[in-house]
């Protein structure tokens, strides 16, 4: 049973932020989510992490329980997010952790605002990818994105739908709280509180990022943690190995570690002693 966070608004630029927090000491690690994604997909690594360290995740705009404007969908609108809601709590100095679409962000915000990071995780995420490999990439997580903008007759169809995904290999309370989080009632039953066209301005305007070009600006240290597994084959990973070597090349002071046996959704969302010694290791530089 992962320990229930504390739950909490704060201002990012210009919309309201939902912050998951679970208290502790030392470094404070403020954790960024994925494309379709909610705060909620921290549990298990907030669980192993805190009380050692204090750890924060926020919902990104138009996820979970943020606030949701009918546009400004991009890393650059999100980094504003994460600027404000620092100050607005006090924050003056973060571990940054992001997985997928947040490893992205954390890439770019690390970039940019280097006096405001001590380091930087990034989980699965932040590679430069070829032009066929995010083709498979999107393949993978289609099913993820197909369920945007469904309604279903209740919860429970819901989850059902949801336990049948083949990358989601072990079921926990902790996906069942995280899928939970994500819906909302509707007249006909529950849909997902994500609206489809904010998640599709996101995906055009990631699409028109060179994150590569951000990797020589980085000057804190960083730890790339790498999924060895695909999703829905062997080869729809977001870090393969050659994308992999060039991060750890460019970025200065970088690192990585193969979290093996892990797929782009497990390595976040399951137990995994190896991940989480990485990260304390890590983070007691």
């Amino acid at each position: 049973m992962v320990t229930e966070p504390i739950m909490k608004r704060a201002m990012g630029d210009g919309v309201e932020i939902q912050i998951a927090q679970w208290e502790g000491g030392k470094k404070a690690i403020l954790c960024i989510h994925g494309i379709t994604a909610n705060c909620r997909c921290w549990d298990v690594i907030a669980d192993a992490l805190s009380p050692s360290y204090g750890v924060l995740a926020m919902d990104l705009r138009g996820r979970g329980l943020s606030g949701a404007p009918s546009t400004g969908y991009s890393i650059e609108h999100h980094c504003r997010d994460i600027l404000a809601v620092l100050d607005d709590l006090g924050l003056e100095r973060v571990v940054l952790m992001g997985h997928s679409l947040g490893a992205f962000i954390s890439v770019v915000f690390g970039a940019k605002y280097p006096e405001r990071i001590d380091r930087i995780i990034l989980v699965d995420g932040g590679g430069k990818l070829s032009k066929d490999q995010m083709v498979k990439v999107f393949a993978g997580i289609k099913p993820s994105l197909d369920r945007l903008g469904q309604v279903f007759p209740s919860f429970e169809a819901y989850l059902d739908l949801r336990k049948k995904a083949p990358f989601l290999k072990n079921w926990s309370q902790a996906l069942e709280t995280y899928y939970q989080y994500e819906v909302e009632e509707v007249s006909d039953g529950v849909r997902t509180n994500i609206n489809p066209a904010h998640i599709e301005e996101e995906r055009v305007n990631l699409g028109k990022v060179d994150i590569s070009r951000f990797y020589g600006e980085i000057s804190r240290p960083v730890l790339v943690l790498r999924a060895t597994e695909g999703m829905l084959a062997r080869d729809d990973v977001l870090l393969p190995e050659d994308v992999t070597q060039r991060m750890v090349r460019e970025i200065a002071n970088s690192r990585h570690v193969d979290v093996t046996g892990t797929n782009h959704y497990s390595i976040v969302f399951e137990p995994n002693g190896e991940r989480d010694q990485a990260i304390r290791e890590f983070l007691k530089e």
